[in-house]
């Protein structure tokens, strides 16, 4: 575990994992990036430098909660650089991750070499993912035991009646065995303020993000997995089309972790993109 400080002069950590070239990596939620862990073995591949973003995992509370704010979080990034001495950087995220990054390269783009968004988040892009959308991609996995209960609670929380999250759990998850579950626990946020104030007013602005990605000369990878409720492939693909020089993958039969769903095709798929 290495420290750094954020320019309000926050105590921000971050993790290494490997050897080898840098990737700074981008934790969804936010949430602990424990959860990350090294990614299902990248770190073979490259050296990985795991953020914890501010009030989650070993990163200190900000003295102004305002500083949740997910264009706030972009400071932090380029706080980092500058501390690991980084003229440019390859830059993975992963789920709402991928709205600071995203907004880091919109105002950062001569800082950034590749850019890897893993089942992305589009908040910042303002690509909407529809009810329907969701409800489709759930209805693919009508065959799995746990289907009934699951899409039962996801049409609750669609109507507004319903919250049981732990009942849809299984949808984020290529298969929902135990490994699975333990993983899908360990993510949860725990900090709800940073939760809620990510989001915040004025937090995205969608069409100056958009102009300003149109630009962005580097190489892009977009990582969708095939039954992700959560990032559906289609709103992947269409984050995507937002860069000029970006490839879209889809992970078959993964979810929204695609390293815990499969490993190695996981790292064959980000390590070649990332070579």
């Amino acid at each position: 575990m290495h420290t750094f400080t954020a320019p309000d002069g926050t105590l921000l950590a971050y993790r290494t994992h490997g050897v080898g070239d840098p990737v700074v990596c981008l934790p969804g939620g936010p949430a602990d990036s424990a959860y990350l862990g090294d990614l299902g073995g990248l770190s073979a591949h490259r050296r990985l430098i795991v953020a914890d973003l501010r009030g989650t995992g070993r990163s200190a509370l900000p003295e102004d909660p305002a500083t949740y704010r997910c264009d706030r979080l972009v400071d932090d990034v380029e706080a980092l650089r500058a501390h690991l001495r980084l003229p440019v950087m390859d830059l993975l995220a992963h789920s709402a991750g991928a709205n600071i990054a995203a907004q880091y390269a919109a105002r950062f783009p001569h800082r950034v070499s590749r850019l890897a968004l893993i089942t992305p988040s589009t908040r910042a892009v303002g690509i909407e993912i529809t009810g329907e959308a969701r409800r489709e991609l759930a209805r693919l996995r009508a065959d799995e035991p746990w289907f009934p209960r699951a899409y039962a609670a996801l049409e609750a929380i669609g109507s507004g009646t319903g919250s049981d999250w732990d009942a849809v759990a299984p949808f984020f998850c290529g298969r929902w065995d135990d490994r699975a579950r333990r993983h899908h626990a360990e993510g949860q946020p725990r900090n709800r303020e940073a939760v809620a104030l990510f989001g915040a007013e004025v937090a995205f602005d969608p069409q100056a993000t958009r102009a300003a990605l149109a630009a962005f000369a580097g190489p892009v990878l977009l990582l969708a997995g095939e039954f992700d409720l959560n990032s559906p492939p289609r709103s992947a693909a269409e984050f995507a089309g937002l860069f000029p020089h970006a490839s879209f993958v889809v992970q078959p039969g993964a979810g929204h972790y695609p390293w815990v769903d499969d490993a190695d095709r996981f790292t064959a798929t980000v390590a070649a993109f990332l070579a």
